[in-house]
């Protein structure tokens, strides 16, 4: 994340450092002074937008739940074509944003905090019925879509978080687990 000047600072901004030093470091390393650092900025400049850390880590939680979830849900809930084309959608701009890609760094934090474990818990909840009624909504009976919902996530989750940086994503690999997904003889 390249710095900006201090007075160009918002608080998406922090939270974006935050959940970079998370995944990188976990919780512990969320810090007030590295996150300035980080950002290129004093430590006085954090309480411009936020009043102390655990603030900051409600906030980050709040952050990872709407940016990685709740807006790609929305987004997939507009779109108008047929429903396949809606799990494709989907999945291509999960992927190809990384959206996933803090999923196993909040994970591990919700296992030692129990607001981030209710996040995570809700978050994941919210994740796997949307799935489920995309499925539902492309023909499959409730279970094939529950099942068919959760290889999704969990397959986006784990791709995202568990392969290297910069590691090859094709889209025609994603395009074969798209077809497995949505094949009926199964």
């Amino acid at each position: 994340m390249k710095p900006k000047k201090s007075n160009q600072l918002n608080k998406s901004d922090w939270l974006k450092a935050a959940l970079e030093l998370l995944s990188s470091s976990g919780i512990g390393a969320v810090k007030i002074v590295p996150l300035a650092k980080k950002l290129g900025v004093t430590s006085g400049s954090f309480y411009w937008h936020f009043e102390h850390r655990p603030e900051l880590y409600g906030a980050l939680l709040e952050y990872w739940e709407r940016e990685m979830t709740d807006k790609a849900i929305e987004s997939a809930k507009k779109f108008a074509g047929p429903p396949e084309e809606r799990i494709w959608n989907l999945m291509v701009e999960v992927m190809e944003t990384g959206m996933a890609r803090y999923d196993l760094a909040v994970w591990h934090w919700s296992q030692s905090d129990t607001t981030a474990h209710d996040v995570f818990t809700r978050t994941m909840d919210k994740r796997f019925r949307f799935a489920a009624w995309m499925f539902e909504q492309a023909g499959f009976d409730a279970i094939q879509a529950e099942t068919r919902g959760r290889m999704m996530v969990v397959y986006m989750m784990g791709e995202s978080t568990l392969l290297p940086e910069g590691s090859d994503k094709p889209s025609d690999l994603l395009k074969l687990k798209f077809n497995i997904l949505m094949n009926r003889e199964n």
